[in-house]
């Protein structure tokens, strides 16, 4: 089952890396990028989402990162790992770990990074890759950044869906 643009975007509480449960249920537009810690295009996209975070957290945008992947097949992934990751780096949004994947699989998420913006009605306005090209910081999460200032004005993203790029979610067996 897939998402389409215009669906209400499902539900749900994960823990953070603290144990405190977080949920994209509240006021203003919410951001759920399904990431991790291998994937080499969710790292390189890492800092572009962070700045996002940072730069849209006043204007009452909320974060949500979720790291579903198998730990047990990818340790890297881990909740532990998760956990220290958080320690060792300067994070400005929660990131959630989806132990059962039953949120991944509810959003249909396909790679890590899968990027979704969030209406304060609960609608899902946008869903792709944060920007053109993951190789290309100056890229500046243009497509994330777009979709948000035109939630924002009230307008529709343009783009609304693009490809999410990354490597795929790594599924338990």
């Amino acid at each position: 089952m897939s998402i389409a643009i215009g669906d209400s975007a499902p539900p749900f509480t994960l823990p953070d890396t603290e144990g405190a449960e977080h949920s994209p249920a509240g006021d203003g537009p919410v951001v759920v990028v399904f990431t991790c810690n291998h994937c080499p295009y969710a790292l390189a996209w890492h800092d572009r989402i962070t700045d996002v975070a940072r730069d849209y957290s006043d204007k009452g945008v909320r974060f949500l990162a979720i790291n579903p992947n198998d730990g047990e097949r990818y340790p890297r992934d881990s909740y532990e790992a998760m956990k220290e990751r958080v320690r060792t780096e300067d994070w400005p949004l929660p990131y959630l770990r989806d132990e059962s994947q039953e949120v991944a699989h509810a959003y249909d998420a396909q790679a890590t990074p899968d990027v979704f913006v969030i209406d304060a009605a609960g609608k899902v306005r946008y869903r792709g890759a944060p920007d053109s090209d993951y190789a290309d910081p100056s890229q500046n999460a243009a497509w994330l950044r777009g979709a948000l200032d035109a939630l924002l004005a009230d307008r529709d993203p343009d783009p609304a869906e693009t490809t999410p790029i990354g490597c795929s979610i790594k599924w338990k067996a």
